[in-house]
């Protein structure tokens, strides 16, 4: 009986000894993973931390406390689509003076500032919600940052009572003209950076495969109706920023879910059909000089073309030194528009009808450049502009939002 006794006691202590040594492992192994740091490629990318990080973090924190708010939340009489619909307004439409009831009539470059823009702004937010989330877990580690973004990702792509349909029918609608247009299009450009936000994720050891699966079957489908849909052949076949930004938006959500096929669309497109189709000799793009913003079109357009050239480029393709027998590509561009950036006062085109003086601000083609190039003159033309304009409006009306989440940072 005391042997039993005595063999029990020494049993239970091994067990004793086994559960804190696995307790024990586990939260070194949960502080090793949280408190791992980012790995740095190089001194420009380090620069770019210096610039965010803090930015980042007091944003981080702020947005916790904010609950997911999706298209479901509000709707538009003049819509004719359904709850989960996205619906936006053509942007420079107005009502006909002479026919108030009419269909509406185009000043472009002007905003009307009675169109709807709950689903615009909503998604916005979404894309820098996410983002932040996002980049805060590359910055410290700390899997509160990865829940709360998979918070949000739930409720626009997976949670069926809150969710966004995976298409833009009901984009850019004119009142008595159109329930919708190709052209909407361009307002899914901040899913570039939920998409890219989706790929640093799903390396994290706080969200699981079954948690990624279905945002990436959301992907998956939108990706479906952008290149089979009349309205995405359409937008994908204009010659000017927005067949830019079509394909800018493909290519994002093709890498994430590992379409190969749609990408080597996307390169074929850029070689032979945007370059040629869109870039004048000298650089600039005549589409964008003709309208009534012809400076920050530029810049719009030089935005999509970088950062389609940035995640197209690989071990194989290198779009972002490619370029056309006569030198047209992204270098010629930058070659192009960089006096203008450094004195705007030399532009030689008409100033743009609103916003003139806001601009230049920080952009992400300035950054895709200094990273692309590793020049420093690029960070640092990026950098003085992200201090001046550098408000939460600012970054909000930018294609791409989250630079951390773009400079290539792994953890």
């Amino acid at each position: 009986m005391i042997m039993v006794k005595f063999v029990f006691k020494q049993f239970f202590l091994i067990l004793m000894l086994i559960v804190f040594f696995n307790i024990s492992f586990a939260r070194a192994t949960d502080k090793g993973q949280q408190e791992k740091k980012p790995v740095f490629s190089d001194a420009l990318v380090q620069q770019v931390i210096q610039v965010e990080k803090q930015r980042v973090l007091e944003r981080a924190s702020q947005l916790l406390k904010v609950k997911p708010r999706t298209v479901t939340a509000y709707s538009c009489p003049r819509s004719v689509g359904g709850k989960h619909d996205f619906f936006s307004e053509g942007p420079y439409w107005w009502p006909d003076p002479a026919n108030p009831d009419g269909p509406y009539i185009r000043h472009d470059g002007l905003r009307n500032p009675e169109r709807f823009e709950n689903h615009d702004d909503d998604l916005r937010y979404f894309s820098w919600i996410v983002g932040t989330h996002t980049s805060a877990w590359l910055l410290t580690g700390d899997g509160k940052y990865v829940k709360a973004a998979m918070m949000h990702l739930n409720a626009w792509m997976v949670d069926t009572t809150t969710r966004m349909n995976p298409n833009m029918l009901y984009a850019q609608a004119i009142k008595g003209i159109c329930t919708g247009r190709g052209i909407g299009i361009i307002d899914a450009i901040p899913l570039m950076d939920v998409a890219q936000s989706v790929m640093i994720l799903e390396k994290s050891p706080f969200v699981s495969r079954d948690e990624i699966a279905p945002i990436k079957q959301w992907f998956a489908q939108f990706i479906t109706w952008l290149t089979t849909h009349p309205y995405g052949i359409d937008e994908m076949n204009t010659k000017n920023n927005h067949s830019s930004w079509w394909h800018a938006q493909v290519a994002a959500y093709a890498r994430l879910v590992g379409d190969e096929k749609v990408l080597q669309l996307c390169r074929s497109h850029y070689t032979d059909i945007l370059l040629p189709n869109q870039m004048a000799s000298n650089g600039s793009y005549p589409e964008e000089l003709a309208r009534t913003k012809p400076f920050s079109y530029s810049l719009f357009n030089l935005d999509a073309t970088a950062s389609l050239a940035w995640i197209l480029s690989d071990q194989s393709f290198d779009g972002w030194n490619y370029s056309l027998p006569d030198g047209r590509g992204i270098n010629k561009g930058l070659t192009f528009i960089k006096p203008y950036l450094l004195d705007k006062s030399k532009w030689p085109y008409e100033k743009d009808v609103s916003h003139w003086e806001a601009q230049p601000d920080a952009r992400p083609f300035m950054l895709f450049a200094a990273l692309a190039t590793k020049n420093q003159e690029w960070l640092s033309i990026w950098k003085t502009l992200n201090d001046k304009n550098n408000s939460e409006e600012s970054r909000l009306g930018l294609a791409l939002k989250n630079p951390i989440i773009w400079i290539g940072l792994e953890r």
